[in-house]
């Protein structure tokens, strides 16, 4: 059975932001929370594209990884705005825009990203997989260069590259590490424009592609070994892959005594609960109110540097993400987070991994133009396809603090020579070109008459091959008779 998500979490990063008091509301105790959905960053990994990953932090990680690959058919890149760009984009308007642009990506994809038994969490890092169709972005033109623009940022900002740049950099100076690269199959020279720009924009440096277990260590390297076997193998016709990593460890503001975690329950729903393990502190600071409309609490749990893990609890016991998108501003509650007072909490620690293949649900986007038909005439001559988006996650959190990671990675392919194969019965009619008449028309089904019958199946048993009938008992055509 689906265990249903209970709880949306989004960490954001307060700098920036001005905290507008509100007026305090009475106390009200908290049930368990437990987080869904981290943003956080990762460290950037220069250099050896094979560095073996660092040492281990005392308090493991979430970790997020996507994969986008693709194949191009040729396009013109996104051309260089005036000298407006470098000003525009470090505006607050801008950076808003961003962060808006972000935010709605992220709970669209958490809107129809669906939960199993198997992952009944759903965790994505949405400024992660933000940043890998930005990347692609770079080398794609015409309609599929609009595709992406209007899902990234609707087309309302003219420097979005030089916006998202200005953000990575504010970004990189808290506790949010970020890392990139491109790693480029031997022999294979991209368009040096695009090259040059996914460094200046994205500090994303090209490297050799040697082998899976070089992708993988990179990417474990990246997400402080939070993230590992990224990917089960390469996929195939790759020409070059963009990858970036992100990877966040930070302290509470106020931790939680273990002395006082204990044995607690987690309600799934009004029927059914969980024994979790659950960190207490009867006197908290914390950010807290209620918001009518949302019908949930809002909560805000700071880290010692300007992040937030931002907490949405519905009172319905359910995270109905239909009907939340559609009234959640994530800024707004921001702003009006009112100031910390002194609540009992119950937050559940937990360790938990995510990863999901994300070509269907991007094609319910509407982006499903990416995979099929894209122009991505600035990376390379040639046709060349997005073939898929995989994306990972993995979050912790404890008395200490949270850790998350994500990567993603855009595998871009030589799209192969379509396939057709006349192996099975078929129509004909051998035409005039001309008068469009049929001199021959006719049904085959069985090419070689004379030949044994096999059952389907293949050569590779004895009891799949030879008569599956007696050859004197074949029908007129090779076939059993009817």
């Amino acid at each position: 059975m689906d265990l249903p998500l209970t709880l949306l979490l989004i960490c954001l990063c307060s700098q920036g932001v001005t905290s507008v008091e509100v007026e305090e509301k009475e106390s009200i105790p908290l049930v368990p929370l437990i987080p869904l959905m981290p943003s956080h960053p990762i460290e950037k990994v220069k250099n050896e594209s094979t560095a073996q990953p660092g040492s281990a932090n005392t308090t493991e990680a979430p970790v997020t990884a996507t994969t986008i690959t693709s194949r191009p058919n040729g396009s013109s890149s996104e051309e260089e705005q005036d000298e407006v760009c470098p000003s525009a984009a470090q505006s607050l308007q801008s950076r808003e825009a961003v962060a808006a642009a972000i935010q709605k990506l992220g709970v669209q994809l958490l809107q129809n990203l669906e939960s199993t038994p198997e992952q009944p969490n759903v965790i994505i890092s949405p400024f992660s997989i933000s940043l890998a169709l930005s990347q692609l972005a770079l080398g794609a033109v015409n309609e599929t260069e609009e595709l992406l623009m209007h899902h990234l940022h609707e087309n309302t900002l003219p420097c979005y590259h030089e916006s998202l740049h200005n953000v990575l950099e504010q970004l990189r100076n808290n506790d949010l590490q970020i890392a990139t690269r491109i790693f480029l199959r031997q022999g294979f020279e991209p368009k040096p424009d695009f090259v040059h720009e996914s460094q200046r924009l994205y500090d994303s440096e090209p490297a050799v592609l040697e082998s899976l277990q070089q992708i993988n260590a990179w990417v474990e390297n990246a997400t402080n070994r939070k993230m590992t076997d990224f990917l089960s193998a390469l996929p195939p016709n790759v020409l070059l892959m963009l990858i970036n990593a992100v990877h966040f460890k930070g302290e509470w503001k106020s931790r939680f005594d273990p002395r006082f975690t204990s044995r607690g329950v987690f309600y799934l729903d009004d029927k059914h609960m969980v024994d979790v393990e659950v960190m207490e502190d009867a006197k908290h600071p914390l950010s807290l109110f209620t918001d009518n409309e949302l019908e949930a609490q809002v909560a805000s749990f700071p880290f010692q540097k300007s992040m937030n893990l931002l907490v949405v609890m519905p009172m319905s016991g359910q995270v109905n993400l239909s009907s939340l998108s559609a009234k959640l501003n994530i800024s707004d509650l921001y702003r009006r987070l009112p100031k910390e007072r002194a609540v009992q909490v119950k937050v559940p620690k937990f360790k938990l991994e995510y990863g999901q293949e994300l070509q269907d649900v991007f094609t319910k986007l509407g982006l499903g133009g990416m995979f099929s038909s894209p122009n991505l005439a600035e990376i390379a001559d040639g046709p060349l396809l997005v073939s898929s988006v995989m994306h990972k996650s993995t979050m912790e959190i404890n008395e200490e603090g949270a850790e998350a990671a994500a990567a993603t990675t855009v595998v871009i392919s030589r799209a192969s020579n379509p396939v057709f194969h006349l192996s099975q019965p078929f129509f004909f009619a051998l035409m005039d070109d001309k008068t469009q008449v049929p001199i021959f028309m006719g049904v085959i089904n069985n090419p070689n008459p004379g030949a044994p019958i096999l059952q389907r199946g293949g050569l590779g048993s004895k009891d799949k091959v030879g008569f599956p009938f007696d050859k004197n008992q074949l029908g007129t055509f090779g076939g059993p008779p009817k």
